[in-house]
This record gives structure tokens, sequence and C-alpha cells, in this order.
């Protein structure tokens, strides 16, 4: 009986033992997942909480309701993974064995990393909201605020869904003209990044809708330390924000037991071949989703993508064939930019986003680099599409690999 271990029931590890559980021979394989938490998030949900679009009940399901029947699961968090002797060692102490394993433990906001960041403002004028309890402290707040100044802090990249800071200033404006105080509220974006996101035309067109929205945009900013008594935050070259609402992306990292295991970097990201999703150190290790140290977005769609790819990596290495070198760092995102409208990007390791159709070139019905009402129809559906189709690993019809047909390339 041969053994595949996944470690991780988030987006991409549910995704995959979704979608290898079918295929693989119940009578020749073990397929065991293993997650510490008993509750699946949807993350992007998290961006609409502090808004009072969704609440807490709106992203989350239990993840035992996605695994498919014939899977051992087990709740349990991971002390070490013994990558040389094939084996994953549990809190408990017990012991699990794999011919092939399936690393999809995610990451995870790290705000201890930031020296004051985790002080006694905490929750009370500083705030994330990539995590559900920041979130729903954050809605609390605002409910009640009566504006100041709000900086939106990246602390250093990468993080999960490079687009969300942008999208929560795009709400907040939206908000705050709701509520009728957005002549009251100085809105301030900092980011480690030379623009407003991480490809230049991307950069450019949505520069301008800051520009549009009377956002201000702090870039080149690496955050050292934040003085939360003076309320300000500080770089590591001694600039200074100061600010009233302090809303930070911490840093991100990986599982600390990658950390703890010796396969990850300074964040606990696992060197990964960026295009086979086959881990750089152990030919029976693949990496997926945000545990790998790739230069793509670390995003749901990104997932989704790896995990068509990693599917038939996977079947060929069993079956004792080559790997396909088909992952192409593909990533699309739809971008919330507030009053009922999206903006939608669409690109890879070597495409900038560019303007067209998708996903259907030169019909849509999404617009790229675009602000459209449908494209913010198509963000809010895709919470339907995220619970319904893409976690139980069903076929949709957009290919793994970017489509540059019907993109309207740059001259």
């Amino acid at each position: 009986m041969k053994k595949l271990l996944i470690l991780g029931g988030g987006t991409a590890g549910t995704m995959m033992v979704n979608k290898l559980a079918p295929v693989l021979p119940r009578d020749e394989w073990q397929i065991t997942i293993v997650d510490q938490h008993e509750t699946h998030y949807y993350q992007p949900g998290f961006l609409f909480i502090p808004f009072g679009i969704y609440n807490r009940n709106d992203v989350i399901k239990p993840k035992r309701g996605f695994f498919p029947p014939g899977v051992e699961v087990i709740i349990s968090p991971i002390e070490l993974i013994e990558a040389d002797k094939n084996r994953v060692k549990l809190s408990n102490g017990k012991m699990l064995s794999y011919d092939y394993m399936i690393i999809a433990t995610g990451s995870d906001i790290a705000p201890e990393e930031t020296e004051g960041l985790m002080g006694d403002e905490w929750q009370k004028s500083i705030f994330d909201f990539y995590s559900v309890d920041g979130a729903v402290a954050l809605a609390n707040f605002l409910k009640y605020w009566e504006g100041g100044k709000m900086v939106v802090n990246i602390v250093e990249m990468p993080i999960k869904c490079p687009v969300a800071p942008l999208e929560f200033v795009f709400l907040a404006d939206w908000w705050f003209t709701e509520k009728g105080i957005r002549d009251k509220v100085e809105i301030e974006y900092v980011t480690p990044l030379p623009g407003a996101f991480t490809k230049p035309t991307a950069a450019k067109f949505l520069g301008q809708f800051l520009e549009k929205k009377n956002i201000s945009l702090v870039s080149e900013f690496s955050t050292g330390s934040v003085d939360s008594e003076a309320k300000k935050i500080i770089s590591w070259d001694e600039r200074e924000v100061d600010y009233d609402l302090l809303v930070t992306i911490p840093t991100n990292m990986g599982a600390e037991v990658i950390g703890r295991s010796g396969l990850g970097d300074d964040l606990n990201f696992i060197p990964t071949d960026p295009h086979t999703l086959q881990s750089k150190e152990h030919e029976n290790i693949f990496v997926i989703g945000d545990a790998t140290d790739l230069p793509s977005s670390k995003a749901g769609s990104v997932a989704h993508f790896e995990a068509d790819v990693l599917y038939e990596n996977f079947l060929r290495i069993i079956d004792g064939r080559p790997l396909l070198p088909k992952f192409d760092g593909h990533a699309n995102c739809f971008i919330e930019s507030g009053f009922g409208k999206g903006i939608l990007i669409d690109f890879n390791y070597d495409v900038e986003p560019l303007p067209g159709k998708y996903p259907l070139p030169g019909v849509g019905p999404f617009s790229l680099l675009e602000e459209t009402r449908m494209n913010h129809w198509g963000k809010m559906m895709f919470r339907w599409v995220y619970w319904n189709l893409l976690l139980k690993g069903a076929e949709l019809p957009i290919e793994a690999e970017m489509n540059i047909a019907g993109k309207v390339m740059a001259s």
C-alpha cells in the first residue's frame, strides 16, 4: 500500500485531495490529510468584514465537509517533518510515514516580527484584516470611528493576495463616502514597493486610481518598527509616517513547522521548482499554494492553477514519467474598486497585466485593466464558486497556463 500524505487542509490541500482521491485506486493507495484546525476560512472574504459586507459566519465552514470519503483526516498540529526519513511527527508523538508528500501548509501573518506592532494599541488603534479576528475587531472600530488619518501599511513582501491592501483603501474610500465622513478621513497607502503593485503596468494603472480617489501613496517604505504611543511607523532608513488608525499587513511567513524542520528559507517558504512544483531538495515532495517560495502571487487563483499542474505531474511521477514544467506563474485577481465596481488583472511570471477580455478572448464577460460593474459581480460571485466548485476540485473552464489570445499587447 503506497501512502500519500498531504500537509494542510486549506485551499490548496483541499483541492489536491479532491482531485487525487477519485483517481488513486483505494486498494493501492492510502491518502492522509493533516491540518491543525477544524475550521476552513474563505480568506478573500476577510476584506469585506470591516465594511459590513460579510460577517464572520460568511467566511467559515467545517473543513471535514470538503474532504472526500475514504481519506484519513487527522486534526493535529505537526511537530516535525523528517524529510530524509519520509515521515512526519505530530504534536501528540504519532509518526506518519509516506511515499509521497504534498506540502500545503500555507502562510500566516506574523505581527510579532515587527517591533512595537503588538503593544497596548493592538486592536485599539492598530488592526489587521488578514485574520478573521482582526477583521471583526476592525469592523467594530470603524462602525464608530469619526475620522482622522488612516494609514494602510504593508510591512514587507511577499504577502497573501497582493491586491487586498489596495482593495481595502478603495473600499474605505467608498465606505467613508457612504457614511458622509470622507472629508474627515485622510487615507495614506504605505508600501515597500516602488509603486502601487508588483507589476509596473498594473502599478501605473492602480496608482492613477489612488490619485483619483485622493489616497496618498508612500512607496519604498520598509517598516522597521511602530511607535504605538506616538502613533507613527518608522522605516529602516528612519522615515516616519504618523497615523490615527493603522491598518497593518504584517510580515507573512510560512508555517513554523517548516522552519523547525529545516525545509524553508528565512520566512519559512519552501524552495520549489517554479514550473513543476516539485521540492528542490526532495523528489518525492511537492509544494503548492502559499507554502512555496515561488515569485508568483500568494493567491487562491494561483493555487487553483498550480493544482491543475500538480495533479498532472503527480500522476506522471507515480507512473515513472518525467515531470512537465507547465506552471507559468499564472495569476488573476479581481480588485474591488468601490461603488459597485471592480478591476480584473491577469498575468504570469513573464507577462504583465494587459487589457482585453477574460476568460473568453474578445467576449469576456470580464474586462481586463478596466473598471466595470461586471468585474465587481465576478468578485462577489466567486465566494459561491469557491465553496461549491473550486474546493471540491471541479474542472473550471479556465486553463492553468495564461492565454495571450484576446489581450492587447503593449506597443
